[in-house]
């Protein structure tokens, strides 16, 4: 159980990392520089999804990931 466990928390990592170049590359900077070019509604949202909801994604991810991966969910 404890090896299905580590590789969750590789899988949650590479997860991690995925989220956040998709989010950046695919949602976050399309909507910010179309909000620079005068969709005040898109600019909104590309800055919602680059400083808040991508480093809480990301960030959970990965941590959720390093504590799989390290063992601290063995008990």
């Amino acid at each position: 159980m404890n090896s299905i466990k580590k590789i969750s928390g590789i899988v949650w990592l590479a997860l991690g990392l995925y989220a956040g170049y998709f989010s950046i590359t695919s949602i976050g900077l399309p909507k910010f520089t179309s909000g620079m070019a005068g969709n005040q509604s898109d600019l909104v949202f590309g800055i919602i999804v680059l400083f808040i909801l991508t480093p809480i994604i990301v960030g959970s991810l990965l941590t959720f990931g390093y504590y799989a991966l390290n063992g601290d969910y063995n008990d």
